[in-house]
């Protein structure tokens, strides 16, 4: 039985709860669990009404931590909300408190599957789930960088006119302030992107992804979307075996962070370390160095 656990039914985990429904994922479970019990009920009824206009056969049902037991994928939807003009690094210390008590509560219930975070600053959260489960680093990942690859590929799509699935790059590094494009490597068929696209045009879309979570939180106070997708993404690749290349916040170098890893049914299968060019692996090894001096500051 293919069973999944939600924990935190808020804007996102209810936003990926419905991607599941919708996209006929091969669950045949899913639990919801949330420190509000009553919402986590009436989300479970609101989902289970949806079955008439899908395919879906996905049970929906509002459950408690000891319903991880036997679970292929718990998700960690929960912690404190992003405010407006708050860096998700300024987020760690709330949220290091929260995610310690879910883990572990998980965990303390028979969970053997593969842990997804969603948590921010969610490369400094994966790390702390990998830490309080001391589970094996294949089987904690972070949604890192892929939902920043999929905003670079949608600003770059809107310029050249093109569909952004054929677009070929990744976002790497901290999903904050410190991710770079890697330009050397992206391309759009057989051509390098740097030979379509001027400078100055691409600095502009890396400046405008790495502001694109902050600008939606101004505008509706959440991102929740494109989030939940990214997480649709990542349990697709684990329950149908896909060993799919994606950008998630993987181990690298003691910690978690964007990198391209495949994906199958036991989690990280492995990290991709792909060429990159002077700059940009100074750019990797800053955003290694701010990683690191936060998650030093919560482990003192």
């Amino acid at each position: 039985m293919n069973k999944v656990v939600v924990i935190g039914t808020g804007n996102v985990g209810k936003a990926y709860s419905l991607s599941l429904i919708n996209q006929n994922t091969k669950i045949d479970e899913l639990i919801l669990v949330d420190i509000d019990n009553k919402k986590a009920l009436g989300n479970a009824m609101d989902l289970s009404h949806t079955a008439m206009f899908t395919n879906s056969n996905i049970q929906v049902k509002a459950g408690s931590y000891m319903d991880c037991k036997g679970a292929k994928i718990v998700v960690i939807a929960a912690g404190a909300n992003q405010k407006s003009n708050e860096s998700r690094l300024e987020l760690a210390s709330r949220n290091n408190v929260i995610i310690k008590s879910i883990t572990k509560k998980v965990v303390s219930a028979g969970f053997k599957g593969v842990f997804i975070v969603a948590t921010n600053p969610v490369d400094i959260m994966t790390y702390m789930v990998k830490k309080y489960s001391d589970f094996d680093n294949s089987k904690v990942i972070g949604t890192g960088t892929l939902i920043d690859t999929a905003r670079c590929k949608f600003l770059l799509s809107e310029k050249i006119n093109v569909n952004p699935k054929d677009i070929d790059l990744y976002v790497l590094g901290e999903h904050g302030d410190s991710s770079f494009v890697s330009w050397s490597s992206a391309t759009i068929g057989s051509l390098n992107v740097k030979d379509i696209v001027l400078g100055n045009d691409l600095k502009q879309i890396e400046r405008i992804v790495k502001k694109s979570g902050y600008r939606i939180i101004d505008l509706k106070g959440e991102t929740s979307f494109a989030l939940a997708l990214c997480l649709t993404k990542i349990t697709n690749a684990i329950i149908n075996n896909e060993y799919a290349v994606l950008p998630v916040s993987a181990p690298y170098n003691g910690i978690y962070l964007g990198m391209p890893s495949v994906i199958n049914k036991d989690g990280i299968k492995g990290v991709m370390k792909i060429k990159l060019t002077n700059e940009e692996a100074n750019k990797l090894e800053d955003s290694i160095e701010i990683l690191k001096s936060n998650i030093n500051k919560l482990e003192v």
